[in-house]
C-alpha cells in the first residue's frame, strides 16, 4: 500500500488492526465489504537479504475467516508454507514446479511498493 493509499482508507485513524502494520479499521471494513463479492487477502511481506516477515488474513462473504497469521520466513526454505502462501492457496492458487504460490501469482516480480504502484500505471 502507498502512503496515499494509506491516507486516502485510514478514515482519520492510524491504529493497526489485526496487527498489520498498514491496515487501518476502516480499509479493514472495506475488505470484508468486498468479499462478498468474493474472497480476498491482506497480505504483508518484508524481506531483507532473504529473510523477514509476512502477515496474511483471508475474508470471505464479509467477514474474516482465516487469519491473521504471521511467522518470521526465511525466503528459501519455508516460504512456501507461510502466511502469504497460505492465504493465496485459499484463493485457489496453486504453486508450479519449483515455486510457490507467492511466485505463482507473480508477486515476486517487485521488490519496492512504488515499482508495484507503476507498474499497475503502465
Amino acid at each position: 500500500m502507498t502512503d496515499e493509499l494509506v491516507d486516502a482508507v485510514a478514515d482519520g485513524g492510524d491504529a493497526e488492526v489485526l496487527g498489520f502494520r498498514r491496515l487501518s479499521a476502516g480499509f479493514e471494513r472495506m475488505l470484508a465489504g468486498w468479499s462478498v463479492a468474493g474472497p480476498l487477502a491482506y497480505v504483508e511481506a518484508e524481506y531483507f537479504g532473504g529473510v523477514g516477515e509476512e502477515r496474511a488474513a483471508v475474508w470471505a462473504d464479509g467477514a474474516l475467516v482465516w487469519g491473521p497469521l504471521d511467522v518470521p520466513v526465511k525466503r528459501w526454505f519455508s516460504r512456501p508454507v507461510g502466511p502469504v502462501s497460505q492465504a493465496l492457496r485459499r484463493l485457489g492458487a496453486r504453486r508450479g514446479l519449483g515455486g510457490d504460490e507467492f511466485d505463482a501469482v507473480g508477486l515476486d516480480r517487485h521488490r519496492w511498493t512504488d515499482d508495484w504502484a507503476a507498474s499497475g500505471v503502465a
